[in-house]
């Protein structure tokens, strides 16, 4: 009998082994899944010892949350709810599926009165009607972010928000600029397809309000080659944060550089760092270049030639 039992205890723990191997092969695919494999191009945020890997399709919609939360004036804390409640809903991809009738990054439905299927698709229209309701849930940013991202989702889960919010509040330090130069994207090679200086234009227009540029598109299209491939920003100070120098420009700098495979953007300047596609790898770098402008207050995007 003991000799049975021994047996049983055995196959037993080869088992539960053998399942623990396959739950960390098929969390290691899923990672691969998410940041596209070795070799991928991968956007990344690190700050504070921690760090945290996305795809530059999830890098795009992240950039474009946290661009529209920032136009309406409001605070990170809005922002780091925004990311946690579309990191569980869609994983931060614009799919056009879901539980019903449930589409795009928050999974809203058409049924319940979110907009129609083309508008829950388009990340901007999304971002603002999940904020439109977040905004009138009372003492919003007080709120644990299960409370305050289930006032707005009704989901059938609500706990499942918790698990995102440390990956959400890193995120939202980098995008939102407090957390300066640490929001970097590798990228792919370049396929050779020009850059086009008006479309990076209509895109800050579009998800940060018209104010973000200067009416007059200074540097968008002076003499000379470079100039006419370069968007100059004003960083200004933080709409929300007005005594915090430097962060509406790392802003600006980290949207561009989630938004440099989409938009064929080869260079973002600001605060003497550089990032470029080129070297990418090597994340944002001394500038050393005293003339770029990107020391004078102003985030300067170069295009693909």
């Amino acid at each position: 009998m003991s000799r049975i039992i021994v047996t049983r205890r055995g196959r037993l723990l080869r088992t539960v082994a053998a399942c623990a191997v396959l739950l960390a092969v098929i969390g290691y695919l899923v990672a691969q899944l998410v940041t596209g494999g070795p070799g991928a191009p991968r956007c990344t945020v690190r700050a504070n010892g921690e760090s945290y890997a996305l795809s530059p399709e999830q890098a795009v919609n992240a950039a474009t949350i946290s661009a529209v939360g920032s136009a309406r004036g409001l605070p990170e804390r809005a922002v780091t709810i925004a990311l946690a409640t579309a990191m569980q809903e869609s994983g931060l991809r614009n799919i056009h599926h879901g539980d019903r009738d449930s589409l795009g990054l928050f999974q809203q439905r058409p049924t319940q009165g979110w907009g129609s299927a083309r508008q829950i698709t388009d990340p901007v229209y999304a971002a603002g009607k999940f904020y439109d309701h977040l905004v009138e849930v009372p003492g919003y940013s007080r709120l644990p972010l299960t409370v305050a991202a289930q006032k707005v989702q009704r989901s059938g889960f609500p706990q499942a928000y918790a698990k995102h919010e440390p990956d959400a509040s890193l995120l939202a330090a980098g995008l939102t600029g407090r957390a300066e130069a640490s929001f970097t994207c590798t990228k792919s090679p370049d396929d050779g397809k020009p850059g086009d200086p008006a479309a990076v234009r209509a895109k800050l227009a579009r998800e940060f309000g018209p104010g973000v540029l200067p009416t007059t598109l200074a540097g968008a299209g002076r003499a000379g080659a470079a100039d006419a491939r370069t968007v100059t920003v004003p960083a200004g100070p933080d709409p929300v944060a007005e005594d915090a120098p430097g962060r509406r420009g790392w802003e600006l700098a980290s949207w561009a550089v989630a938004h440099a495979a989409e938009l064929r953007i080869e260079r973002v300047s600001f605060g003497g760092r550089t990032w470029t596609a080129e070297n990418s790898a090597d994340g944002w770098r001394k500038s050393g270049d005293t003339v770029s402008g990107d020391t004078a207050g102003s985030v300067r995007i170069t295009t693909v030639r």
